[in-house]
């Protein structure tokens, strides 16, 4: 390869394989009789990131369905900073049945990491601590909060509630000490390496795991 050639993207290495299906075989003639299915994906196939029990469904006929057993388990986040690792929460909350995803502080919040996930999942914005938490008082759900601070205690090594709201900051910054304050009881996730911290999106998705692992 000459020196000054251009080196190939790893993705553009990688078989480009189609997502999701085709129109459904045999045509209109052969369409289910099922008022949950959309007639444009049935003609037109289904390119969604969705499970295939979800093919060829309405997007209204898949939340009815996922509110028929999402589990009682919330997910807040802090969006203090519009961080990017949002939209891969919101992902993850979707994919292990949360019951509803809490934005706090700025209503925007960054959606590419979702996946559109966001279109499935119930989200619901605070304007701050202070809302939130008197939501949370209301409906008497206790707040665990999740970081790496003085005073938290290793998830696996604690009583996660069947019923909870698991609280995330900031990449980087963390939570805020008002989080912290308002939660009663604060949880990390052990780690073995030399980094201080992991990708918060990625620690998000360790602690709905371990509550699923002992409650779905």
């Amino acid at each position: 390869m000459p020196p000054d050639a251009a080196v190939p993207d790893s993705a553009e290495l990688e078989p480009q394989l189609p997502v999701g299906v085709g129109p459904w075989p045999g045509g209109p003639d052969a369409w289910p009789d099922d008022p949950r299915y959309d007639r444009d994906l049935l003609a037109d196939g289904d390119r969604r990131n969705v499970v295939d029990r979800y093919r060829y469904w309405t997007m209204a006929a898949i939340v009815a369905d996922l509110d028929e057993h999402r589990h009682p388990f919330h997910v807040a986040i802090e969006n203090w900073q519009h961080d990017m690792n949002i939209g891969s929460i919101v992902r993850s909350a979707n994919a292990f049945g949360a019951a509803e995803v809490h934005i706090i502080g700025k209503r925007r919040w960054n959606r590419r990491g979702a996946m559109v996930t966001d279109r499935y999942q119930h989200v619901r914005h605070h304007e701050d601590v202070a809302a939130f938490t008197a939501w949370a008082a209301d409906a008497e759900i206790p707040v665990i909060a999740v970081d790496n601070v003085d005073g938290s205690v290793p998830v696996d090594r604690v009583e996660l509630p069947q019923r909870c709201v698991l609280l995330f900051g900031q990449e980087g910054p963390g939570l805020s000490a008002e989080a912290v304050a308002a939660a009663s009881a604060v949880v990390e996730i052990t780690q073995y390496g030399s980094t201080r911290s992991i990708n918060a999106s990625a620690a998000a998705a360790v602690v709905m795991y371990e509550w699923c692992r002992r409650w779905a």
